[in-house]
């Protein structure tokens, strides 16, 4: 018909308007051309509905079908099964991606099933004895794609029943991290029976059905018997189904048990016409699962061991040991080849995890190898405390050989740009001076009203004149002594305390040898200026919990409410009061979220639960939302930490465990119609 109507239009050169009687050439040409590509749509539409192959070396179709499932052996949902090798087949070649990681065969197997394809089958073979009177599930998730163009097959689970009947029941919901309600991804999530009277069930049993978790936390146990269970969730590490290591992340709820049920329930399903238009909205009828919501708090059990983790020896004036646990009191040394009485100024951890002991003699700072004998309380095999003495030695990482070398090198420098100096008529100075102590302010320039100014020394004091420390304020253009106070709070750091004013500028001042160091150094001359940022600059964020989840008569029990920034770490915290009112005045400008726990022993850290005791993490919660301060402004939020379910609390922008990526079909033949349809156009010499 193409050539045809060219033959007749080209046939003196010009167009034929006898031919085309009452309608004009242009007219009939656009006819013609409107006509001939609906009749290429609808070919391509019938071509892609029915004659698709695999790959396109020739530019046709792609291939864009799923794998379907042809037939089993035994029958997906066959019962009275005693085979322990399962071939399901498929009618294309197909692969699974991952399987150890997103195939669950439940009851779970002890001995890893081998699951495996081949050609256009898959072969799972049950390495376990079958159990009696039990439906078996093997689910696949989105491991399935066929083997050339990577096309998804979707969620697919097959089953059986060595019984004479399949369970159908399905129990779901999310396993969150406690601390901070992220997503934990690759959690065994398990059942047992509520009435199983097994003592230490958690660690001694076996799930009977399990699942795994996906990366929204999300996890379905399928295959489930009508019955009341109990719930727990487990990082396994070692394999065997069972709290074995205190290491493993844990999870169980709090209420007693749960009995699965369902319901007939209708959902909608959008319809994409690409990705930015609706192409409809359908009602779709199906059977809802019950409880498909439950939220599991997953923590780790308190690691309480204690043992020498390591000891180093950095810099050779300190000795450093590092626990695995803290302790109520301090390691001893008896020194082997030196006199340890009174020769350590100690630094510890508040926990006693990690301690520190300065050398007071520089002899020993000197001696390249310290032996000792380090006696300390140690975790034994049956959990207890003990007393251990080990034979130690301490090496310095650097020798003093070495130190000396380079000390001279120092000198040597120094004596050449003296000489320099001197030639050339400078003022130079005949004796090297000693280094100096250098302290640390934790502020310069510019400090926020609630900002605390802390000294923080390079190694410990042996003399401090808080004297020799002055504060200044200006006030009306004139400076006047301001009251302060300088205390220690650490081994290496003091604080200096005073009423700072907003919009107040401050002068520091610190006279030489002030501070004389372990080692002799003293500190030159410093003076620091300090201004403090003006009300203006700031917002105020006020909240207000409600309802209290903390009652009147619990006197013990508070709520602890944080600020986290966009990388989830808290910048500033604060304590509701007993109406559950939290303030956040002097707010540096920028957008926030909020978290909140349960200070349920009142200690102001947050705790993890601890099996053994029953006892549960303290309660965590996520504002739902960001909040954005600005300055000169008073922000209020109102929070119900009920209101949303715990598993949508957390923002999705501060959540580093994303949701697993959808396996999509990729629908590359809409595309490919229309590339070919504009080609189509262009042969008749259409423009675009």
């Amino acid at each position: 018909m193409n050539n045809g109507l060219r033959m007749a239009v080209r046939k003196d050169g010009h167009r034929d308007r006898g031919a085309c009687s009452n309608l004009s050439w242009h007219r009939v040409r656009k006819s013609f051309l409107i006509s001939s590509f609906t009749f290429l749509i609808l070919h391509f539409s019938f071509l892609i509905s029915g004659c698709a192959r695999m790959g396109n070396p020739d530019g046709g179709w792609y291939d864009d079908t799923p794998p379907r499932v042809v037939g089993a052996s035994p029958e997906d949902r066959a019962t009275g099964v005693k085979a322990q090798k399962v071939v399901i087949n498929f009618n294309e070649f197909i692969k699974i991606e991952d399987a150890q990681n997103k195939v669950i065969v439940s009851p779970p197997q002890l001995e890893m099933a081998e699951i495996k394809a081949a050609g256009k089958r898959i072969i799972v073979e049950l390495k376990d004895s079958l159990k009696e009177n039990t439906t078996y599930t093997v689910d696949f998730s989105d491991a399935i794609t066929d083997n050339n163009e990577g096309n998804p097959m979707g969620n697919y689970t097959y089953s059986f029943s060595t019984g004479d009947h399949i369970d159908t029941l399905e129990v779901g919901g999310y396993c969150l991290n406690a601390e901070n309600l992220e997503p934990l991804k690759g959690m065994l999530v398990g059942l047992y029976e509520a009435n199983d009277t097994t003592d230490s069930l958690f660690y001694k049993k076996p799930f009977m059905r399990v699942s795994r978790t996906n990366g929204s936390g999300r996890f379905t146990i399928k295959g489930v018997a009508p019955g009341n269970y109990v719930v727990y969730a487990l990082q396994d590490a070692d394999g065997d189904f069972l709290f074995s290591q205190k290491s493993e992340t844990i999870g169980y709820l709090t209420t007693d048990t749960i009995r699965p049920t369902w319901k007939p329930d209708v959902r909608q399903d959008t319809v994409w016409a690409d990705s930015l238009h609706i192409a409809d909205i359908k009602r779709v009828h199906y059977t809802h699962f019950l409880p498909d919501e439950l939220t599991l708090l997953c923590y780790q059990h308190p690691l309480t061991d204690r043992s020498l983790l390591k000891q180093e020896r950095t810099e050779p004036q300190k000795m450093t040991f590092y626990f695995t646990y803290g302790s109520d009191s301090l390691p001893r040394i008896e020194g082997l080849n030196f006199r340890s009485d009174s020769a350590f100024v100690v630094e510890a951890s508040e926990r006693l995890d990690t301690v520190t002991y300065w050398l007071r003699d520089t002899t020993l700072v000197n001696q390249d190898t310290l032996q000792y004998v380090l006696t300390y309380m140690m975790t034994d095999t049956l959990g207890q405390l003990v007393m251990q003495s080990d034979t130690l030695e301490s090496l310095a990482k650097v020798s003093y050989e070495k130190r000396m070398k380079e000390l001279q090198k120092e000198r040597e420098k120094w004596e050449k740009e003296q000489e320099r100096h001197r030639k050339r008529g400078e003022p130079y100075d005949s004796v090297m001076r000693e280094k100096p102590l250098q302290p640390k302010l934790s502020v310069s320039g510019q400090m926020d009203p609630l900002q605390r100014l802390y000294i923080t020394m390079p190694e410990p004091l042996v003399d401090c004149d808080t004297s020799a420390v002055h504060l200044y304020v200006m006030v009306d253009s004139t400076w006047y002594r301001a009251p302060h106070e300088m205390r220690q709070t650490a081994t290496l750091q003091y604080l200096l305390d005073a009423e700072w004013q907003v919009g107040t500028e401050y002068s520091l001042e610190i006279d030489s040898a002030a501070f004389r160091g372990l080692y002799g150094q003293v500190n030159n001359a410093m003076k620091q200026g300090i201004k403090v940022r003006t009300e203006d600059e700031y917002s105020k964020l006020i909240v207000e919990i409600s309802p209290n989840p903390v009652g009147a008569a619990d006197s013990v029990a508070r709520i602890v409410v944080e600020l986290m920034d966009t990388s989830d770490k808290p910048v500033r915290r604060a304590v509701a009061d007993e109406r559950g009112i939290a303030r956040f005045p002097f707010l540096k400008p920028a957008t926030y979220y909020l978290r909140a726990y349960i200070d349920q022993n009142g200690n102001g850290q947050w705790d993890t639960g601890d099996y053994d005791l029953d006892r549960q993490p303290e309660p965590v919660y996520y504002f739902p939302e960001e909040v954005e301060c600005k300055a000169k402004w008073d922000v209020s939020r109102q929070w119900n930490f009920n209101a949303t379910p715990r598993f949508r609390q957390k923002p999705a922008k501060i959540t580093k465990q994303k949701p697993d990526k959808e396996k999509q079909l990729k629908n590359r033949n809409l595309e490919r119609a229309r590339q070919l349809g504009i080609q189509y156009m262009k042969d008749l010499g259409v423009k675009n």
